[in-house]
């Protein structure tokens, strides 16, 4: 089990673009709304992300001046090994670790010998690029 990473900030202050745990999902913020504070209210902040790791879209809905986890995300890059149907056998150039992870739709012609860019969130790994 790798060691989870994660800091905390204001819900108010997420931007698009940046990451945030929802439900323990690592999520990528994609909209941010927030509601001016009323009467007796405070201000309120709906933050729409969509998952990197399953592509859900999940929204919260919180007081602006509301902690949230924000994840500590690892990147780095690795050499493909074997492309075994489904998946994917990578290796971590700079520790020389493998990992399987699962072949992404966008890159389909993924070889042995190619070098990808990857993130990593405890356990979850995903191919953001190939170099």
């Amino acid at each position: 089990m790798v060691d989870i990473e994660k800091k905390f900030g204001s819900a108010g202050h997420l931007k698009p673009g940046s990451f945030v745990l929802i439900d323990g999902d690592v999520c990528q913020v994609k909209s941010l709304e927030k509601s001016k504070p009323g009467k007796h209210g405070a201000a309120k902040a709906r933050v729409t992300a969509i998952s990197i790791f399953t592509d859900q879209k999940k929204t919260i809905l919180k007081p602006a001046d509301a902690d949230v986890e924000i994840p500590i995300i690892r990147r780095s890059t690795a050499q493909v090994v074997a492309v075994m149907g489904g998946n994917v056998q990578v290796m971590d150039t700079s520790n020389y670790e493998t990992y399987d992870v699962a072949n992404p739709k966008e890159f389909s012609g993924l070889q042995s010998g190619d070098e990808v860019e990857y993130i990593q969130f405890g356990d979850s790994i995903r191919i953001v690029r190939k170099k």
